[in-house]
């Protein structure tokens, strides 16, 4: 009699870089006796300009290695192979699925319009009874919970936000079981280097306010220090307009960024702080801003790429420039106002900026040099080690005047700088 081939599921990950609080994982391993996993440095990423700027540029590329490496660990402690590739994802998942004759590929669902088109490239190139599972696993409130159409989200985050905190329910974090280790598949392939991706080696500068590595092991690090060790989340209202130091925000961004930390997590974790310290404002200060990326991430649901677009989701008709010059001199921190070149130069030396510089310098981008918001988004985009596609393209349209602030605001960069940087300390660092 012939034996019964073990059904095989493969992780396909992308950002969703954890093992912890990961629906493709858990789905994975619930319905397969057999779980392998893959993640590609797809060469569009490294290859492909807009405006002139790469997709990903060193800092995030660097955090984005550390955190692979990372991952790799900790899915081994699973007993789940990591495959690691430099190469094109929808050449190279077909090719995977059938050397490990695969039955199910598992992702979490993506629906902007580069990761949309390569799933549809795999989709096509794959046998039509290998199934695509895709799940939301981004939010801190789950599409699925919120009880309306995406075409029904409202334009004021306000409504949206009370009608979620009254509503909807945050899911529980959902527990990955560990495989047998015969699961364990040879693996001869290797995590690149930053110089096989194109870049240099480099060191953080050590007045950096982001000098933490990539990875899900580092997330939990930072959450143990800033939540229970220090208790600096206590006080994240007061200081999170901060811009000199580690510790005037939480700095979780990165992390969630590219997934190697769940936003249900780090809601939990909050809960966990508020019963053993007691919540306060600060406390719900970053569940917040928790729901803010929620936000970000509904309108880019409603909208689609119409967040790419200039005239943004409000299709304004604008006169935009791309004066290079102009360009060139906000990007080296060589503007007329030392509080937008400071920021500008943090950025371009460390791959960060704090959320204060970041209104600033788009607001001076967009509305004092009247420059093309887009070219800043892409910048961003290129460099911010917390690059996530839909709050930036969603701050950059908003700071824009092309997104859901009908003010239209316009940032005072004296008043700012003198608010926030009255001893010109920030100034003085990187000038």
């Amino acid at each position: 009699m012939q034996q019964k081939q073990k059904s095989t599921g493969l992780v396909w990950f992308q950002n969703n870089l954890r093992i912890t609080d990961n629906n493709s994982l858990f789905e994975a391993c619930k319905n397969h006796e057999k779980v392998i996993a893959v993640f590609i440095f797809d060469v569009r990423l490294f290859d492909q300009k807009i405006f002139g700027f790469s997709k990903i540029d060193k800092f995030r590329t660097k955090f984005l290695l550390e955190t692979v490496a990372d991952l790799k660990k900790n899915l081994a402690k699973l007993n789940i192979t990591l495959l690691t590739y430099f190469d094109f994802s929808d050449a190279l998942i077909p090719n995977i699925c059938k050397e490990y004759n695969v039955d199910e590929i598992y992702v979490q669902k993506e629906w902007t319009r580069e990761e949309v088109e390569i799933l549809e490239n795999v989709n096509r190139k794959i046998p039509s009874e290998i199934k695509i599972t895709e799940t939301y696993d981004q939010f801190l409130y789950h599409p699925n919970d919120i009880k309306m159409s995406f075409n029904t989200i409202p334009k004021v985050f306000t409504q949206l936000r009370k009608y979620l905190e009254k509503e909807i329910s945050i899911r529980n974090e959902v527990e990955i079981s560990k495989k047998p280790i015969e699961n364990l598949v040879e693996n001869t392939t290797k995590i690149p280097t930053l110089t096989q991706l194109g870049f240099d080696h480099f060191e953080q500068p050590t007045k950096s306010a982001f000098p933490f590595s990539g990875g899900e092991s580092s997330a939990e690090k930072r959450i143990e220090y800033y939540f229970f060790e220090t208790q600096k989340l206590g006080v994240y209202k007061k200081t999170r307009n901060g811009l000199v130091g580690t510790d005037y925000s939480s700095k979780l961004s990165a992390w969630l960024a590219n997934g190697s930390i769940s936003a249900k997590t780090i809601y939990w974790k909050i809960k966990e702080y508020e019963n053993k310290f007691g919540p306060n404002d600060s406390t719900y200060w970053l569940i917040f801003e928790l729901i803010w990326r929620d936000y970000f991430k509904y309108i880019s649901l409603k909208h689609g790429n119409s967040i790419f677009k200039i005239g943004g989701i409000l299709n304004k008709e604008y006169e935009w420039n791309s004066d290079k010059d102009k360009i060139r001199k906000w990007i080296d921190g060589e503007t007329k106002e030392p509080f937008v070149n400071a920021n500008m130069i943090e950025l371009k030396k460390t791959g960060w900026m704090s959320n204060r510089g970041r209104q600033n310098v788009a607001s001076y981008f967009a509305k004092e040099l009247e420059l093309d918001w887009r070219i800043g988004a892409a910048y961003f985009e290129s460099v911010l080690i917390d690059y996530d596609v839909h709050s930036n393209y969603g701050n950059w349209m908003y700071v824009g005047g092309v997104g859901n602030d009908p003010r239209d605001r316009k940032f005072n960069i004296k008043l700012q700088a003198e608010r926030y940087d009255g001893d010109k300390e920030f100034q003085k660092m990187w000038d």
